[in-house]
């Protein structure tokens, strides 16, 4: 007990930093980062689109064919429907429209992440298929928040900071009417799923099962795209099975297999 005295003592003097330390704890994990990048965004719209013109809705989960997708931020207008995906990343952000997987750089640490183009394609065609609208009436749109640079270049749909709100407004010819884009807003809000505890976690765990599914597919080691099963037809290795990337003949990339 004399032992534990001493460590009870310190704690009590310094219980206020108790509540600073947790918040410093959460203040590092995906999900508070997450939720930041959407405050972030949350907070511009509301101050600098013009709430007659622009309507935004936040967090919403739709049901689909194969379970639930989660749309971080849409934003309804004449101009269109805009589908945000938020990202919330520091480092150096290498990618490609086409490519599946993107780069982030941290110094020598080196992450691939999901390209977020094809992480919003579903969230699109999900709304595209509700809506009953176009691919024309519905702009998918990549935010990325937080000390990130890009070092390749990208599409006008991928932006940073501030940026997406110049891109929304950049956007000038009506494809929706007053009596549509009200009939957009009716289906959103009749269709998506309750927000709450319980919605995220399933929606978690669909996500975490489609994840796992991608993680036992072969990826090719120079793209990252899914590689495909092949046998060789000509030369010394004729009649050997290979894998050979998805994207051939824009990417050669090959596993041999022993």
């Amino acid at each position: 007990m004399s032992v534990l005295a001493p460590l009870v003592k310190l704690v009590l003097h310094f219980w206020y930093l108790i509540p600073v330390i947790i918040i410093l704890v959460i203040a590092r994990t995906p999900w508070f980062k997450g939720k930041l990048g959407e405050f972030i965004v949350n907070v511009s719209a509301q101050f600098f689109l013009d709430k007659k013109q622009y309507r935004l809705i936040k967090n919403v989960t739709l049901p689909t064919e194969d379970g639930t997708t989660q749309i971080d931020h849409m934003i309804v207008s004449p101009y269109g429907v805009f589908v945000i995906e938020t990202k919330n990343m520091k480092g150096w952000i290498y990618g490609n429209k086409n490519a599946p997987y993107w780069t982030q750089k941290i110094f020598k640490y080196s992450n691939k992440f999901q390209n977020p183009i094809h992480q919003n394609y579903k969230h699109v065609k999900t709304l595209e298929q509700l809506l009953g609208l176009n691919d024309e009436q519905i702009h998918s749109l990549i935010v990325f928040v937080g000390d990130s640079t890009f070092k390749t270049e990208m599409p006008e749909n991928i932006t940073y900071g501030s940026g997406y709100l110049r891109y929304i407004k950049s956007k000038k010819e009506p494809l929706l009417t007053k009596e549509k884009a009200f009939e957009v807003l009716e289906l959103i809000e009749s269709n998506r799923l309750s927000r709450s505890f319980k919605t995220d976690r399933e929606h978690v765990k669909h996500v975490k099962s489609i994840i796992a599914e991608k993680e036992d597919n072969v990826t090719c080691p120079k793209c990252g795209a899914e590689m495909v099963l092949q046998t060789a037809k000509k030369g010394q290795n004729a009649g050997n099975k290979f894998w050979g990337c998805s994207r051939f003949p824009k990417c050669r990339g090959t596993i041999n297999i022993a």
